[in-house]
């Protein structure tokens, strides 16, 4: 067994990159990249490092794109091992980021460095693209990024990203879209009294109750053949004065949706607006959108990425835009096609988090696959 992608992954989990702290994963992935004959250029913006690396030259322009930044681990007593110190048992590899997503990392990485050993003198330009910020703000990731590319006139024709797309087999879904997210902020206006003398105040709790019933039960959309229907959900309610004799004066309730192709900010906004006037609200609403959703089109990239996983993962892939964000929101909008695919999901952002041992090198394959379909 080729243990090259193991032990790349292994390194990167034992270095310690919570969000925005690359913690040098960058820089060894860099120290290899050069000796492979890329060239590098290290990017720092704000707390954030960013590493852009490319091989050749020319269209079509190829970008491998990952992050090195992880989530916290939570409570280290609940780990089996350290979060830190990569563990093998029960044939996976344990530790925080081993799935999300430095095991991709490690796979991009190693399918790089060996595309160009063999083909050294290939199609346009095979780039690598890691940020340490998108578990973060993902201000100062590849956001920032991608106007830096801009002012230099590159621009990416294809964005293969490692996030992890796989349901319960690797490669058995593959990301070619990504949902919008859209918050709301609002505040529904009251008159605060005593609880003795409610007719003499006007709970803004009781007066939006039904109006929260409507919100939850509104279809906002069907969706389409590409995403599913709109999704509403209250992640925050405020209210009170901090007494127990008191009706508040205001209530506060914070919200998301998760949305398609088939609405907007402006038909999520005007919808929310309506139900409120219904029901009579004294109201204010700000709504920010903090991704639009993308859709990859034509079919080069997806047509690649799907050969690829039938010849190397033995595997179909279903065609999926599910999940939440990723920073293909950043990319999609340049014009570039986009495809995330990466290793089984089941454990990101858990604890005791994981990734098969014997999944790391096919990975690494259909990767290899995908470039050399595109590139050679």
């Amino acid at each position: 067994m080729n243990d090259e992608v193991l032990h790349l992954t292994e390194a990167l989990v034992a270095r310690a990159s919570v969000t925005p702290d690359d913690a040098g994963c960058q820089a060894l992935i860099a120290q290899r990249l050069r000796a492979a004959g890329f060239q590098t250029h290290a990017l720092r913006f704000g707390e954030t490092d960013n590493l852009w690396a490319t091989h050749g030259s020319g269209a079509p322009v190829l970008a491998l794109v990952g992050h090195t930044d992880v989530v916290p681990p939570g409570p280290l007593e609940q780990w089996a091992s350290p979060p830190f110190q990569p563990t093998r048992r029960d044939g996976r590899v344990y530790g925080r980021g081993a799935a999300d997503m430095k095991s991709s990392i490690a796979a991009l990485t190693l399918a790089a460095e060996r595309f160009v050993a063999t083909n050294p003198d290939h199609l346009g330009t095979l780039a690598i693209l890691y940020t340490s910020d998108e578990e973060g703000p993902a201000r100062d990731g590849i956001q920032a990024v991608m106007p830096w590319l801009a002012e230099r006139g590159i621009r990416l024709d294809y964005a293969l990203i490692g996030e992890p797309s796989s349901e319960s087999r690797q490669g058995d879904r593959i990301r070619i879209g990504r949902r919008g997210s859209m918050h709301g902020y609002l505040t529904i206006k009251g008159i605060q009294g005593h609880v003795a003398y409610p007719d003499l105040a006007r709970n803004p709790i009781h007066q939006f109750a039904p109006a929260l019933v409507d919100l939850v039960n509104t279809r906002f959309d069907e969706g389409n053949a590409h995403f599913p229907p709109t999704s509403f959900q209250i992640y925050e309610v405020k209210a009170g004065t901090g007494a127990n004799n008191v009706i508040p004066g205001e209530l506060s309730v914070n919200f998301n949706f998760r949305f398609g192709t088939a609405s907007s900010e402006t038909s999520l906004r005007a919808a929310v607006e309506a139900i409120l006037h219904r029901h009579g609200l004294t109201f204010e609403l700000r709504t920010r959108v903090a991704s639009a959703p993308f859709l990859t089109g034509p079919t080069t990239l997806i047509d690649a990425v799907v050969a690829s996983c039938r010849e190397h993962l033995d595997v179909n892939p279903l065609l999926d835009t599910g999940g939440g964000t990723s920073d293909g929101r950043f990319i999609a909008p340049t014009g570039a096609e986009v495809v995330e695919l990466g290793p089984i999901n089941d454990s990101i952002h858990k604890v005791d988090e994981w990734v098969t041992i014997a999944d790391l090198e096919p990975l690494a394959q259909a990767y290899g696959g995908v470039i050399g379909r595109l590139l050679r």
